[in-house]
């Protein structure tokens, strides 16, 4: 049970069951998942909705809202002496249903007996859950996505969404356990070592919090590469470090962030040009957030500036509001400044990016740069945002665009190209919107984030 105590899930379920209006809502929690064979299992990781509605962190257990007969059931076995052998003691699904105030509990083999009927469901994205929903329905595999409830995912976005004070507090406890993270990885950077070595330093902090990752870390010198798991690289002097990591909290809520700074303690003239401009978009994001404002405007807003900041350097030329509007520059900025965050690093992610990150009629970009733009619609009150600048000089796709003929009156390819190995720089934090504009979530004065901070952080080390 993950802090049942601190606030009710029957009133959770009660707006969700209200907002839903009728038929029966089926959440499929998570089981444990195979890495190579049968007993060997991936860290086991509960379903968001399930944790978010029942608060139960066990595996196994489905939930069955009757809304016509009013009634709610909790569907998984109990351990039996064989499991127990290797689990020991653990919490009855009886004692957990009890604590999340749910009424019935029956053996997993009855949810086939119950779950059929007007269902409502959310998109699987497991081939587990599509297959139990194959079987209840009665309905080829292929056709189970296709039949998830918009009605079920609109009531959930509706809710989670906007996030309260307990939601809040445990993201500053992942916030706060993170910062730790990134400053004993920046105390471990130096040129001779590699990658993973810096990776084990971030999970030596991790684990000694009693945390997890929030999602696999991205630590790398090739800053370029969005998402560079691959951790194969030795640290050279001049290099850049970029560290994007986060830590759950108990209750699983997610920390992102993340810091670049240079192996060496300091940063080259370019390096700190680069970063400076980077800083000042980050900073100009961050005082435009508040209620009513287009996060799709903020984002557009960081490119301008980023753009701006880029011809001090030749790498850009020309009118910046006629080159934004052209996409020029996503020759530098081709990631979305942010996203929700919450239960899910990029949050309820599996339920569209069109309904959490937009919705009331807007639409999702098809254009290159805004189409990774997760999170477009108006904010609003209680939501927890990324925000997330960066600049990425990317050889391949600097040769695509000189070769396509783009961009010609806003780039100068000469300039780009002999800086073409310059790599990555990106910055982030977390930020919870307040009735006059944001906060951020967590310590600030734990983590440095300038350029001068980071040097001044680097050098003391």
């Amino acid at each position: 049970m993950t802090h049942s105590h601190l606030f009710n899930y029957k009133e959770r379920r009660r707006k969700l069951v209200e907002q839903v209006g009728s038929g029966k809502i089926l959440l499929i929690g998570n089981g444990h998942s195979a890495m190579n064979y049968k007993d060997n299992w991936y860290p086991f990781r509960q379903d968001s909705s399930m944790l978010y509605y029942t608060g139960i962190d066990s595996p196994d257990i489905h939930l069955l809202m009757d809304i016509d007969a009013g009634t709610e059931t909790l569907f998984g076995d109990e351990l039996s002496i064989d499991d127990i052998i290797w689990t020991g003691n653990m919490p009855s699904i009886r004692k957990q249903a009890d604590e999340s105030g749910i009424d019935r509990v029956l053996p997993l083999q009855e949810l086939w007996k119950n779950g059929n009927g007007s269902l409502h469901y959310l998109p699987p994205y497991r081939e587990r859950h599509t297959i139990i929903l194959s079987e209840l329905l009665g309905k080829d595999f292929h056709q189970i996505a296709d039949g998830a409830s918009k009605e079920l995912i609109l009531a959930i976005i509706n809710q989670r969404n906007y996030k309260d004070d307990h939601e809040l507090k445990e993201m500053a406890h992942a916030v706060d356990i993170t910062y730790v993270m990134h400053q004993a990885v920046m105390r471990a950077c130096r040129p001779g070592i590699t990658e993973h070595e810096l990776v084990g330093a971030a999970s030596e902090v991790c684990f000694r919090h009693n945390s997890q990752f929030s999602y696999p870390p991205i630590l790398t010198v090739h800053g370029e590469v969005l998402h560079n798991h691959n951790y194969a690289y030795t640290l050279n002097p001049g290099d850049l470090v970029l560290f994007d990591g986060g830590c759950a909290s108990l209750g699983h809520y997610a920390a992102d962030i993340t810091r670049t700074f240079p192996v060496s303690g300091k940063w080259t003239s370019m390096q700190k040009d680069v970063y400076d401009i980077v800083h000042a978009a980050y900073t100009e994001s961050v005082q435009a957030l508040k209620p009513g404002t287009y996060f799709r405007d903020i984002h557009l807003g960081a490119g301008s500036i980023i753009f701006e900041g880029l011809k001090e350097l030749g790498f850009t030329k020309g009118n910046t509001e006629d080159a934004v509007e052209a996409g020029a520059h996503t020759l530098f900025f081709q990631c979305g400044l942010g996203h929700m965050i919450g239960l899910d690093v990029h949050d309820m992610e599996n339920l569209g990016e069109e309904y959490v990150g937009y919705g009331k009629g807007m639409s999702k970009s098809t254009e290159f740069g805004l189409k990774s733009l997760r999170l477009g619609r108006a904010l609003e009150e209680r939501f927890a945002i990324t925000v997330e600048p960066g600049v990425y000089i990317i050889p391949q796709l600097i040769k695509l665009r000189k070769e396509e003929g783009l961009y010609r009156e806003f780039i100068d390819y000469d300039v780009l190209e002999q800086n073409k190995d310059f790599g990555g720089i990106r910055i982030e934090d977390n930020f919870v919107i307040t009735p006059k504009g944001c906060e951020i979530i967590g310590d600030p004065s734990a983590m440095p984030i300038s350029s001068e901070e980071i040097e001044e952080f680097m050098q003391d080390v």
